[in-house]
């Protein structure tokens, strides 16, 4: 009998396979950082007004600057799923939205790996690694629910090609549930299309191949028009991209080691490993892995499409291309059944976000009654707890919706501009401000223009209120 390395052991392989689809999501998903954005709270409340309404706004419920101008969620599906959790279990239920999107992702990533003869820690030890870089964005926001599908899908694309053939016209509708959580659905047209022009180069049959194709790339189109906007949904993210504020957003600017110091840490280790490894790629698949970290450096938000595309391709080309060993169906059922048990537990165990400017609850309920229903000038990230409180907020998470006049001017304001501030003011007659205490230049201002005055502070930001008779 052949020697079994001590990677590929069945006890190791058992606890390699444990560990990467349930204690890892279950880990990272428990952690209260995925609370750490403002946006959180708007989405949950857009979900909580989706179900209550049982409708899909097409203008804005919420801010007082916006209020009953055009808008509609695009992440709506996300929005509904976390607010379910919201409803269910508070925070516990959303983070248990996210640990069970967590361990979808892991579960695919780890048996798509396994298919080959690669080493139990080996499959491990990568999905570590694409942990790393995907931290900083693991927040409980609409993306993360896609990351699953972004597997998927390209799993489906490579067995696709493993074959010989296209996929079946029925996947095509997982990119109906992408349009209907994210905007990024955009980049499985991208990932769909490099695996089409794969098939047409290297095909025996290259007319089959592009009948083929090609009617899955019109199943894709029709598949994604299934959202809220429609065929106008594949605009959405050019027109976004052409807005002045889009330098102002941190997940839009460029990466650089000194924001994201982890992302740069794996590549260096991928980019040492392949040119050790030398993986086995068609041109295709690097040219798409290249576009890949392309965007990933041009903006920070497409880190994690580049980190969970990889970890799908590169062990194809990095390891033995045999089959490997199929889980076993006990073993596959003792998988499920805890996840089962960890998603229902973590929605049980109750936990809380951090006292922060994302989640500023003790500082909005030092907010006195009387100016809960005043126009406010609110701190960007605290615009979706306001929200959530039932507060209307003057800005939140939501710029593209805003756009460039009101999102530049209040971003002079924040920067000391007191003639910004004095126009907003006299525009939405502005009765009270609730600021970050990071935010100084705006508290700065606030304390030293006349009328206003600070009747509360903490750790987390500061109450002013402006005397309308001064």
């Amino acid at each position: 009998m052949a020697h079994v390395a001590a990677a590929d052991r069945p006890r190791w392989s058992t606890l390699a396979l444990f560990v990467a689809v349930l204690l890892l999501p279950a880990v990272l998903g428990s952690s209260t950082t995925i609370f750490n954005d403002g946006d959180v709270s708007w989405h949950i409340a857009t979900g909580k007004w989706i179900l209550a309404h049982r409708a899909i706004p097409h203008v804005d419920p919420f801010s007082f600057t916006w209020a009953g101008k055009p808008w509609v969620p695009m992440e709506w599906l996300a929005d509904v799923i976390y607010a379910a959790g919201y409803s269910l279990a508070r925070y516990g239920g959303v983070a248990a939205a996210v640990v069970a999107a967590l361990m979808a992702l892991h579960a695919i990533a780890y048996f798509n790996m396994r298919r080959f003869v690669m080493p139990a820690l080996a499959a491990l030890a990568a999905l570590v690694l694409m942990d790393i870089a995907l931290i900083p964005m693991m927040l409980a926001r609409p993306h993360v629910l896609t990351w699953p599908v972004v597997a998927l899908w390209t799993w489906v694309l490579m067995r696709a090609r493993d074959r010989g053939r296209a996929p079946s016209l029925w996947w095509a509708l997982l990119l109906t549930l992408w349009a209907n959580l994210h905007a990024s659905f955009v980049m499985g047209l991208l990932i769909a299309a490099m695996f089409g022009l794969e098939a047409l180069v290297f095909s025996a049959d290259r007319m089959r191949a592009l009948r083929q194709w090609g009617l899955f790339g019109l199943a894709c189109l029709i598949a994604f028009c299934i959202n809220p906007h429609g065929i106008h949904a594949l605009l959405y993210p050019l027109g976004f991209a052409d807005l002045k504020l889009v330098p102002l957003i941190d997940e839009w600017k460029p990466s650089s080691p000194q924001v994201t110091p982890f992302f740069f840490a794996v590549l260096a280790v991928t980019l040492a490993l392949i040119a050790w490894k030398r993986p086995r790629l068609t041109w295709v698949r690097w040219l798409l892995l290249a576009g890949l970290l392309g965007l990933a450096l041009l903006q920070v938000r497409h880190q994690a499409m580049l980190a969970i595309v990889a970890v799908m391709i590169l062990p194809a080309g990095l390891a033995k291309a045999e089959p490997g060993k199929p889980l076993e169906r006990a073993l596959g059922w003792v998988l499920a059944a805890g996840a089962v048990v960890l998603v229902i537990l973590r929605a049980a165990m109750p936990l809380s976000p951090p006292d922060n400017e994302a989640n500023p609850w003790k500082l909005i309920a030092a907010v006195p009654p009387q100016l809960r229903s005043q126009p406010v000038l609110n701190g960007y990230s605290m615009g979706g707890p306001l929200i959530l409180s039932g507060i209307r907020p003057y800005i939140d998470g939501r710029s593209d919706m805003y756009g460039d006049e009101l999102v530049l001017g209040f971003w002079r304001i924040t920067h000391g501009d007191g003639a910004a501030l004095d126009a907003a003011v006299e525009r939405w007659n502005i009765r009270w401000a609730i600021v970050p205490a990071g935010a100084k230049q705006l508290s700065a201002l606030l304390d030293r223009t006349p009328g206003w005055r600070r009747i509360h502070a903490d750790k987390v930001g500061a109450i002013y209120v402006r005397d309308i008779s001064a």
